[in-house]
């Protein structure tokens, strides 16, 4: 664990923490962040997959016009899944606001205009879906123009939790905050697209339940809207829709873990994602059984379908968390530890106020104090004062720049490669113009 602290410190942007303490126990602001989440998520699935499912279902409408109902009627649920899940988002967003304030601003900066343009990005599909919604049948007879606007609204539905699931990523992996150049940089990183294809597919399955349920409502007069069709039909294509996006995440799965950094793969993680597997597989069987079986009794099984399913979910939202909690863990540790040398230093500052005839000797010393901080923080794990640690002694830096202070700042940033058995130093882009300023002054001011 110390090795791990060490190499991680070493590439690692370490920020101070907010000193400032959690509104309630973080174990209640935890249970808070899972279940907000998932009741957030539920309606987000239903919001994108009905969308799909609506363009899907009015395309094959220019032939059938039971698609076309069947369009209309999908069409009805979007909007309204659309509001609950903006609603329903608010206690998720600042729960992870309290809890992981630090990883998830730095998030949000580093992949910036992105992360603003959901605002106006959710307000113009809002805006595109209203409109397909109401100029149903005043656009009959302009069918492409009509299909246009909802796949406009698709479009910017299917990149906004793009945009969203980018910017969680990102706070997951402080090792990579500095080298992370935007969004299209944050979005390269290899995870982002396996997970953002699971996403999808739980947004088919569960929307596939969905309008299982929806449509077979005693009191939905599904006879009357439909001629051609029979709710067998339709019901039947739904399950099959939530089984085959079942399985295609069963091949997933282990894409988003192999590609997810094994810092927080470890055994809890392990034992929750495969408890939320073997819940699924039931589910499965029961909705296999309703396909292959008699039409009558088609939805026999559903309601067990629908709680293993819900374990499922449960299971797999805890799984995110505890790899969250898995990645972020060493992290954490070492910045409460610069956030505890910081306030200690800035306590003993308080305390200790200089004479005032010294004050011009105390006004050059705290910029070193601050630089010792940032040396402990960033430098100390690879240099000492004398001798080699893994990197050269701080004597060695003075005799070299003595007289050059710009040439050490610039080394700093963006080190080169002098000697063959000294490993390459990781650049600290990261460091203010204050901090660095603060560091050079501290490593010159060494005898």
């Amino acid at each position: 664990m110390n090795h791990m602290l060490t190499l991680l410190q070493s590439v690692t942007p370490v920020p101070r923490d907010i000193p400032l303490p959690l509104p309630l126990p973080e174990w209640l602001l935890v249970v808070l962040l899972v279940i907000s989440f998932l009741a957030h998520i539920l309606f987000v699935n239903l919001m994108l997959g009905g969308s799909l499912l609506t363009l899907w279902a009015q395309v094959k409408g220019l032939k059938d016009k039971a698609y076309d109902t069947l369009a209309y009627e999908i069409a009805k649920t979007i909007t309204v899944n659309k509001s609950l899940a903006v609603v329903l988002g608010v206690a998720p967003l600042l729960s992870i606001n309290v809890l992981y304030t630090v990883y998830f601003y730095s998030a949000n900066a580093l992949t910036g205009l992105m992360w603003i343009s959901i605002i106006p990005l959710v307000t113009a599909a809002f805006l595109l879906t209203y409109l397909h919604k109401y100029a149903w049948h005043k656009l009959e007879e302009h069918k492409g123009l009509h299909i246009a606007i909802l796949g406009l609204a698709v479009l910017i539905f299917l990149f906004i939790p793009l945009i969203f699931l980018t910017n969680i990523n990102l706070m997951l992996f402080p090792e990579k905050w500095g080298t992370v150049k935007g969004f299209v940089s944050a979005l390269a990183l290899p995870n982002v697209f396996p997970r953002y294809l699971h996403f999808l597919c739980a947004s088919l399955a569960i929307t596939g339940l969905f309008l299982f349920w929806y449509f077979g409502r005693r009191r939905y007069a599904f006879e009357t809207r439909f001629e051609t069709i029979s709710l067998y039909h339709i019901r039947k294509r739904m399950y099959s829709l939530t089984l085959g996006a079942s399985l295609f995440q069963f091949v997933l799965g282990p894409l988003v873990l192999i590609t997810l950094p094994s810092k927080g793969i470890q055994w809890n993680l392990i034992v929750v994602i495969l408890s939320g597997a073997a819940a699924a597989l039931p589910a499965m069987y029961w909705m296999w059984q309703g396909i292959s079986g008699k039409p009558e009794d088609i939805g026999k099984n559903f309601g067990k379908v629908i709680t293993a399913m819900s374990l499922t979910v449960l299971l797999m939202a805890s799984g995110r968390h505890v790899y969250r909690s898995n990645a972020l863990a060493p992290h954490k540790k070492l910045m409460a530890e610069k956030t505890k040398a910081f306030e200690k230093l800035s306590a003993e500052a308080r305390a200790q106020p200089a004479p005032e005839e010294n004050a011009t000797a105390a006004a050059k010393d705290i910029p070193h104090a601050a630089g010792k901080a940032v040396f402990q923080t960033n430098c100390a794990s690879c240099h000492k004062k004398d001798g080699r640690l893994v990197g050269p002694p701080v004597t060695e830096m003075v005799s070299i720049y003595h007289n050059d202070l710009p040439g050490l700042e610039a080394w700093i940033r963006k080190p080169g490669k002098k000697r063959e058995d000294y490993p390459q130093m990781p650049g600290f882009p990261q460091l203010s113009g204050q901090e660095m300023t603060a560091l050079t002054g501290y490593i010159l001011s060494v005898k």
